[in-house]
């Protein structure tokens, strides 16, 4: 297996890269993952018409810092014109590559035609893409959609063949359908089948949550990355499990005390990068505290108070409670 693939000019170590996930991958999400070893990370996605029109989330959603690099900047949109226009806008924050979304599968996106809308209109798909290749110049433009629109009807290879001739630098592929959203299975021989079809790379996308599934999607797809979306939830570990796999090295993995340690940190990181108060910074790290407490005694609990979290001095004391809530079962 290659050491680092190429998307354009970019270099990427072939390891596992992380996916854009709205409201979550946001910059602290990105630099913990970054921290423990992914290669790759794509921001939330951001409306292209939003851009147009001077949204005043568009810096925070668009800088590229150095610790996060190589970064893409996700974009989402149906009209040409206006792709076009926020490829040139996104260019002026010098991210490594710009992505389109073709796969979000959430109602407010998709009845909008953007989104994974898309998958049910290829001719437009590949018409937004020419759009934003051209103005992009010579940062390269990728496309993440989905398997189809309709669980049982794929047109994944049709979708890629057409976004490849429309210039895309390459495809990430989620092997699932628009209606199956993120249940069910996620389907490794749809990213194959694009994979045999299309000369840019394909990454894959479902269902990886370990090195195993990983190693597995590398194998069953012969795809050239892997993107790992809620498999890294309270879990940047995954990043260095999958890379000790990839160099043959062993790997241990986080004791509960390592995990509280991290969650910490990450909620620090969050409360430093807010431009909002502790409290408010707060409502955004809940989340993440309760992704760090899953599979463990009592879990449930505890992530029901990580909902009601309000500030950093109280994370700090619920994480030592669980951590001595497991001590007294050994």
């Amino acid at each position: 297996m290659a050491d680092t693939i190429k998307i354009g000019r970019v270099s990427i170590k072939k390891t596992a890269a992380v996916a854009p996930m709205a409201g979550v991958a946001d910059r602290a999400y990105r630099l913990m993952c970054k921290k423990y070893g992914a290669a790759y990370v794509v921001s939330e996605m951001v409306s292209a018409k939003g851009i147009c029109y001077s949204d005043r989330k568009t810096a925070s959603l668009c800088t590229v810092t150095a610790e996060e690099r190589p970064m893409a900047v996700q974009l989402f949109g149906s009209e040409p014109e206006f792709m076009a226009e926020a490829v040139k806008i996104v260019l002026e924050y010098e991210p490594d590559i710009i992505d389109i979304n073709m796969g979000c599968p959430v109602p407010k996106v998709v009845n909008t035609g953007t989104g994974s809308a898309l998958m049910k209109d290829v001719p437009l798909a590949a018409k937004i893409t020419e759009a934003a290749v051209k103005a992009a110049g010579d940062v390269p433009v990728t496309v993440k959609h989905r398997a189809g629109w309709h669980y049982g009807e794929p047109n994944a290879v049709e979708m890629a063949k057409a976004l490849e001739a429309s210039g895309a630098a390459a495809v990430a592929v989620h092997g699932r359908s628009r209606d199956q959203y993120y249940s069910g299975q996620s389907h490794n021989d749809i990213i194959r089948d694009v994979k045999q079809a299309v000369s840019i790379p394909v990454i894959g996308n479902g269902d990886i949550t370990d090195a195993d599934s990983c190693m597995r999607m590398y194998e069953e797809t012969g795809c050239d990355l892997v993107m790992i979306g809620r498999g890294s939830y309270g879990n940047p570990f995954i990043f260095r499990e999958i890379e000790a796999r990839l160099g043959g090295e062993d790997y241990t993995p986080p004791s509960l005390e390592e995990k509280m340690r991290v969650m910490l940190e990450h909620i620090r990181l969050i409360l430093q990068l807010s431009e909002k108060n502790e409290e408010l910074a707060m409502h955004e790290a809940r989340k993440h505290a309760a992704w760090y407490m899953n599979g463990y005694y009592g879990s449930a609990k505890f992530r029901g108070r990580c909902y009601m979290l309000s500030s950093y001095a109280e994370a700090e004391a619920l994480a030592e409670e669980f951590i001595q809530l497991q001590k007294s079962r050994e």
